[in-house]
């Protein structure tokens, strides 16, 4: 690893494929290696991102230091050592390590086939919203005849439009997607 100027930042990526039996396992022990790397010099701060790779739980780990051999310190570190002998029973493979000179990292998560193309995406909308749109409408008319100050063009719209919005979003789409997910995702 090169020297890097003391105002900048490395990062450091680490993957854990876990047994799908040990992840509230690991989970726990993921809290106090955090809580531990938190007390090393330059520590800048850390995200883990859940995900699922060949079905088995995948925790990546995003940490900042303030200097490459700060992290080296840590990386080093009896602790550090000492915790990742004590995980390495719950683990599918090893401790896959990236590291990068920028504040930035960017990465697609194993397994993520990433986001279908727009004109999938257009259609699945299209044909959640289509019947929701001539259908909340309806439904909310008998509320508009005996509230008629709701019936009005602003509140009625936003009434229908905000139904439409949650049903889509929270009801709608979930379902569809994974109904579609085949499709959506074929190359």
């Amino acid at each position: 690893m090169a020297l890097q100027a003391p105002d900048e930042v490395i990062t450091l990526l680490i993957r854990h494929h876990v047994r799908p039996d040990q992840a509230e396992r690991y989970e726990h022990w993921l809290r106090r290696i955090v809580r531990v790397a938190q007390g090393y010099p330059g520590h800048l701060g850390i995200d883990v991102i859940r995900s699922q790779d060949g079905g088995l739980p995948l925790f990546t780990s995003v940490l900042r230091f303030a200097s490459t051999s700060q992290l080296q310190v840590w990386l080093s570190s009896t602790d550090r050592q000492q915790l990742i002998e004590e995980v390495s029973p719950l683990l599918a493979s090893g401790d896959a390590q990236e590291v990068s000179q920028t504040r930035e990292f960017w990465f697609t998560p194993a397994g993520d086939t990433g986001q279908p193309p727009r004109w999938k995406q257009a259609c699945v909308t299209f044909l959640v919203i289509l019947p929701l749109s001539l259908l909340v409408p309806w439904l909310w008319q008998p509320v508009f005849a005996r509230l008629p100050w709701l019936g009005g063009h602003l509140a009625s719209n936003a009434l229908i439009t905000l139904t439409i919005v949650l049903l889509v979003v929270y009801l709608c789409m979930p379902h569809v997607t994974r109904w579609l997910a085949r499709w959506l995702n074929a190359p």
